[in-house]
């Protein structure tokens, strides 16, 4: 069935008719910004979804090719081949005007934006489109995302993977199937802008020197200096202050831009300066000490206890008193591969996802299995029913899928612009008090035997996989699709006094990396983005990755709604757990998830704490500089 056939059975499905460049990379590596493509291959198509043309060409990177098992490219196969530089020309032509779509597409533009770069031209792609995060939403009956697994789950004969010209004809292929499924259930497309937005305020600083040590604490009257000690200065220096910074950090000591109560000291010439540090130290009873005498320190600095050291119990006393603290109670629940976490596994869903046949739905638990599209009511009436639809072991939809079993509607839920799919999908609907006790019709068959994610409540905890973790983890974050206002997903990465040890362990849209690349902010579209963390590569001084939400401009996430968090390991595999959060009216930024160490091993913990301050309020008591 063509494009065009698709539109003339449904009026809506017309927003959906782009010109489209369909695009896949083989490539040395997975960083962008030092591997290479190897081979590229571009599919155009057009509104009518017939193709227009294609091109294919395998390239001379110039380096090493990387993972031959995996690609096949070797340096003999690849001998004699283009550079990128030649055929940029021809690629960009098929580019031009015209929407980018790839599988994973951040991955295929991050790439092709280098190899641009490279030539001194732009890429010039203004949209671009990924199947993966469409099909998310799609959310077909599939054991996972993978294109080999949608291209057989839609019909789509597929010859070579890891072929970019095959996997291009592929990925048109299922383009086409899941625009239909997103017309049938009226969705809109996850376009994604390209480039970013950026902003003045929190771009990245120069990079800074990992401090490897733990913070021994404040500096005593009279006391030595010791590795670790978080040490900021403030004002006129006599020696210049890269040479006093890079001397210092040579040291061992840990040199920070912003004073925080977890300063160790701080150094200044004049004591009476009204800077932000000098006020802030005051206020924090932060020691300060003066140039010469700090010098005088750093001649003889007392070792200090590397972050690999640290004892778990007091990593446990902390992770208590830090949970305490923000009143996060929940579950720790296990999953197939994971460890189990204290307290054992203690919901329905977790027995029912070690079998992958159908489970008896518990008798108290009669949602399990089940996903439930809350519609209508106010946002705390909303929020407690899809509060109730976890208690009673189901998942809390956030936006119409075809994963949706169940609808409830509250309030004014009957005026839904949603409802007229609903109908023609033949999904029940349940008035407000069906969740008082649920009478539900049979599962449908594709849902019997379908192993889902565990549904975690607010503050709810989950071991991840031991043999999992030098893996890619995404954390992914997604809102209501037509959300009028700008959500950011922002990121922190935290020692063990849950401060970043440098401004650029503060992620955000305009700084996506960390230093070292072990983890990435991926835009997924307009309403998802995603955190990839690579846990094995994270540095040892990083306890914890904080995954934050903030709303731009004056609205609250009470105009958002509710926000789903997933984790899952790997971009295309089903996620591990899923948490629907909702905050309350007034609230402009969200701690959504965390990641963190508990001795050997990582946890995930769904958190859903929020609060009537901005990002910038939010990043600074992470300890990030931000600037008035």
């Amino acid at each position: 069935m063509s494009l065009a056939s698709v539109v003339a059975e449904d009026s809506g499905f017309r927003a959906y008719a782009f010109e489209w460049a369909l695009v896949d990379v083989e490539t040395s590596g997975l960083v962008a910004r030092r591997d290479r493509v190897l081979s590229v291959a571009v599919v155009t198509m057009g509104p009518d979804g017939e193709r227009t043309g294609e091109f294919s060409t395998l390239l001379d990177p110039g380096c090493d090719p990387g993972p031959v098992q995996v690609h096949g490219l070797t340096t003999e196969r690849l001998r004699g081949a283009p550079e990128f530089g030649q055929v940029a020309g021809r690629i960009a032509a098929m580019l031009q005007d015209r929407v980018l779509v790839a599988h994973h597409a951040q991955f295929d533009y991050d790439f092709l934006a280098h190899e641009f770069a490279r030539t001194a031209t732009p890429l010039p792609v203004s949209r671009r489109l990924c199947t993966l995060a469409l099909n998310r939403r799609v959310d077909p009956p599939t054991e996972d995302l993978r294109l080999g697994t949608l291209a057989a789950h839609y019909g789509v004969p597929q010859h070579k993977a890891h072929d970019a010209l095959d996997d291009t004809r592929v990925l048109a292929g299922v383009l086409r199937a899941s625009l239909r499924e997103a017309a049938r259930l009226g969705l809109p497309l996850p376009l994604v802008d390209c480039p970013p937005r950026q902003d003045p305020r929190f771009l990245p600083r120069q990079s800074k020197t990992p401090c490897s040590f733990r913070n021994p604490g404040r500096l005593s009257p009279g006391g030595p200096l010791a590795q670790g000690m978080k040490v900021a200065v403030t004002g006129e220096t006599d020696t210049p202050r890269t040479a006093l910074v890079a001397r210092s950090a040579a040291a061992g000591l840990n040199m920070m831009t912003s004073v925080s109560r977890h300063t160790s000291v701080l150094v200044t010439n004049d004591a009476s300066t009204g800077s932000a540090k000098a006020r802030r130290a005051a206020a924090e009873g932060v020691p300060v000490i003066d140039e010469r005498t700090f010098l005088r320190l750093l001649g003889e600095v007392r070792a200090g206890t590397p972050h690999e050291q640290r004892s778990d119990e007091r990593s446990d006393e902390r992770s208590a008193e830090r949970q305490s603290e923000r009143e996060v109670e929940g579950e720790v629940a296990s999953v197939p591969g994971a460890r189990v976490a204290e307290g054992g596994a203690s919901t329905a869903q977790a027995s029912a996802s070690k079998t992958a046949g159908p489970v008896p739905v518990p008798v108290d638990r009669p949602l399990t299995g089940r996903r439930v599209l809350v519609l209508g009511g106010t946002h705390p009436t909303a929020a407690a029913g899809r509060a109730r639809v976890v208690e009673l072991g189901g998942a809390a939809a956030i936006n119409l899928s075809a994963g949706v079993t169940d609808v409830v509607l509250l309030a004014d839920g009957a005026a839904d612009r949603r409802m007229a799919r609903i109908a023609a999908l033949e999904i029940p609907t349940y008035p407000a008090d069906w969740l008082d006790a649920p009478a539900v019709a049979p599962l449908p068959r594709w849902v019997i035997g379908r192993r889902g994610p565990l549904v975690l409540p607010r503050g709810g905890v989950i071991d991840l996989p031991d043999q999992q973790l030098s893996a890619v983890w995404h954390l992914t974050a997604s809102w209501a699709q037509r959300t009028t206002c700008e959500v950011d997903l922002v990121a922190f990465l935290v020692d063990e006094d849950e401060q970043v040890s440098c401004d650029e362990d503060f992620l955000f849209y305009g700084a996506p990396e960390s230093p070292d690349g072990s983890v990435r902010l991926l835009a997924d579209g307009p309403a998802e983005q995603t955190l990839a963390v690579r846990l094995g590569a994270l540095p040892s001084a990083v306890r914890k990755v904080v995954v934050a939400a903030a709303v731009d401009g004056t609205p609250t996430f009470g105009d958002v709604g509710a926000l789903q968090i997933t984790a899952g390991c790997g971009s295309s595999a089903p996620p591990l757990a899923q948490s629907a959060l909702d905050a309350a009216t007034t609230e402009r930024t969200l701690l959504l998830a965390e990641l963190y160490r508990r001795g050997p091993r990582w946890r995930f913990r769904a958190v859903g704490q929020g609060y009537d301050h901005g990002l910038d309020v939010l990043a600074r008591g992470y300890g990030v500089d931000v600037e008035e």
